[in-house]
């Protein structure tokens, strides 16, 4: 079979269990989703091992790129509380979104159905591997995952767990399905299927996301870059800046809800701002500063536009001394890639401003950028962060691969 008979197949497949998946019980899918956290806590040595030999193999990447790659107990204990998490949510499916009577007696419903097939293309973290199933189980679609070649292993080994899963409690063979092929040519084959793939998912890096942009034949949600900025202001509490910074930028550096810039109000300059450059700079963080920041420490390298607009992945961050929250705000809209912004303040009056003015999926107030995530602000976990407005926005969960349909109930009415 070639590859594209191969994807052909995968497509068919899918299609068929989304047509089973938009009437299957929730009590089903709950228990998929149970048996699936069991069985990954049960086979974690084995998916630990899996994911050595993509380790083994990534002698190319960088520090961040193995750290996105890499799991550990920890993380796969992350996976098992986020299954149980969505597990807990409400079933979506057939919910009355709203529900009117019209004159003449009909009865109106707006209900929530889900989209179908999902095709969700990833680079490197295999955990979203079980996150994104999960999500899609739940939200009644099929999916079809295509991760990248360095976790192939490791995708491999989570495939297998939750197809066992679906064998063992009765959910759709094919809802979940994992190209298994590193010839790139199928994803080509693939985003040429609108008629049986209702949605595209990417998440990795810019030129792939870009790629699928260009090629796919249906519907794309995704981020293209992730410039988040950490604003502190004029009335910020010094320790809530020096934590929220540091956070924001050096918990994991590698993720698109890190922070790749600092914006300091010119108050705060030779008071709060010193010590955070100290401390980021005692985190191996490289600092690429404006004239102004230059001026506060030898070690500062000069910054260019370049560098005000660049998603780094890595332990380099640009700073910008601005001399009032209009600056801040303009600064911040002209380089962010609309993801995720913070401001450090104890005025409410100016976060209400930041909130309102700043145009990104996520807006937050003296707390990291590292919040904008799924898991962390109550959706469980998320297939991917949106920074489009239509048809979702910010962290995508269980809702947001949703959508759906007019169901109208009459007793014999006819229109004149």
């Amino acid at each position: 079979m070639d590859i594209k008979e191969y994807c052909i197949s995968v497509a068919d497949s899918a299609f068929a269990a989304a047509f089973e998946m938009s009437s299957i019980s929730g009590a089903v899918k709950n228990a998929w989703l149970r048996e699936s956290a069991r069985l990954i806590e049960l086979r974690s040595d084995y998916i630990l091992s899996a994911n050595e030999k993509d380790i083994y193999n990534a002698s190319e990447l960088s520090v961040s790129e193995i750290d996105r790659l890499a799991l550990n107990p920890q993380r796969l204990s992350e996976i098992i509380t986020a299954l149980k998490e969505i597990e807990m949510f409400p079933d979506p499916i057939g919910g009355i979104i709203e529900s009117t009577v019209r004159p003449n007696g009909l009865e109106v419903q707006k209900v929530r159905v889900p989209l179908g097939v999902i095709f969700f293309i990833y680079e490197s973290r295999p955990n979203v591997t079980p996150d994104a199933a999960a999500i899609c189980v739940k939200s009644g679609n099929a999916v079809i995952l295509r991760g990248g070649k360095e976790a192939l292993n490791s995708n491999i080994a989570f495939a297998e767990i939750l197809s066992e899963a679906a064998a063992k409690t009765g959910l759709p063979a094919n809802a979940v399905q994992l190209i298994k092929t590193t010839d790139r040519s199928a994803v080509g084959e693939l985003l040429k299927m609108p008629d049986k793939i209702n949605l595209t998912i990417p998440r990795g890096g810019e030129s792939l996301i870009r790629r699928i942009v260009a090629e796919a034949e249906m519907p794309v949600i995704k981020h293209f870059a992730g410039n988040c900025h950490v604003y502190i202001d004029k009335d910020a509490d010094a320790e809530i800046a020096d934590a929220v910074t540091i956070n924001s930028k050096c918990q994991r550096t590698g993720v698109c809800n890190a922070a790749e810039s600092l914006v300091a109000h010119s108050n705060i300059a030779n008071t709060i701002l010193p010590a955070i450059l100290e401390k980021l700079s005692q985190n191996g963080v490289e600092i690429r500063g404006c004239n102004r920041t230059c001026q506060l420490r030898t070690d500062i390298i000069p910054a260019t536009n370049t560098d005000f607009k660049t998603e780094f992945h890595d332990k380099i961050i640009s700073v910008k001394i601005v001399d009032s929250l209009d600056d801040a705000i303009n600064h911040i809209n002209k380089y962010s890639d609309k993801h995720t912004e913070t401001i450090i303040t104890n005025n409410i009056q100016t976060a209400k401003i930041f909130t309102k003015k700043i145009d990104s999926s996520a807006v937050i107030v003296n707390a990291s950028t590292r919040f904008n995530d799924g898991g962390q602000i109550g959706l469980g976990a998320e297939i991917g962060i949106s920074t489009d407005k239509l048809h979702a926005r910010g962290p995508c969960g269980i809702k947001e691969l949703t959508t759906y349909k007019y169901v109208i109930y009459g007793n014999g009415q006819i229109r004149e």
